[in-house]
């Protein structure tokens, strides 16, 4: 073999070795990704409001407006979760900007102790980024024993801003939707509503 055919064989096994090392590497960044999806889908959620995805809040709100909006309250389970779980209240009437706290109720109505975690979404969906969460037990892994009930409390407020926007300026009424899964289950972040308001399961 002359020094010129193997000068072209060394190259060439060069060549397919960076293929195979990118290709690698690519494999390995997709994994990451894959892995950090629904963690960083969940922060864009609450950053953004995207999906009827409710903001949190540290504080109060400052303003409130002589403007009222209704906010009505939807209670779900999912899977095998053997719970009754509803508000307290179906709607309450509040000034945008007052703080306000409802209540749900969530009873073991099965015969060994179960767990659930919920997720929630609200409805119109552009409502969600004014929709501000003081307090909430979503995403708190809570287990019940047979018969035993728990009384789970929101604090929030809707955020002033919500009528300066063009897509929300109209909304007169939200809907908060929570919806309870096993915790052997399924995990998701933030449903997105389905055309009937409701939660897609």
């Amino acid at each position: 073999m002359s020094e010129l055919q193997k000068g072209a064989s060394n190259k060439k096994s060069t060549g397919n070795w960076r293929v195979l090392a990118a290709c690698l590497g690519l494999v390995v960044a997709m994994a990451g990704m894959s892995y950090a999806a629904v963690p960083l889908y969940q922060l864009f959620c609450q950053v953004t409001g995207y999906g009827g995805t409710t903001q949190r809040a540290e504080q109060y709100s400052e303003t409130i407006l002589d403007r009222t909006i209704t906010v009505r309250f939807d209670a779900n389970t999912a899977g095998a979760l053997g719970w009754d779980f509803k508000p307290v209240e179906r709607e309450v009437e509040l000034r945008i900007g007052e703080t306000k706290q409802a209540s749900y109720v969530a009873i073991n109505t099965g015969s060994a102790a179960s767990a659930g975690q919920a997720t929630f979404n609200v409805t119109p969906q552009a409502a969600g980024a004014y929709f501000n969460k003081v307090e909430c037990f979503c995403f708190t892994e809570t287990e019940l024993a047979p018969g035993e009930s728990l009384d789970m409390p929101v604090v929030f407020f809707v955020d002033p801003a919500i009528v300066e926007a063009p897509e929300t300026r109209n909304i007169n009424a939200i809907t908060l939707s929570y919806t309870f899964f096993p915790l052997d289950g399924e995990k998701p972040v933030a449903e997105a509503a389905g055309p009937d308001g409701r939660d897609r399961l």
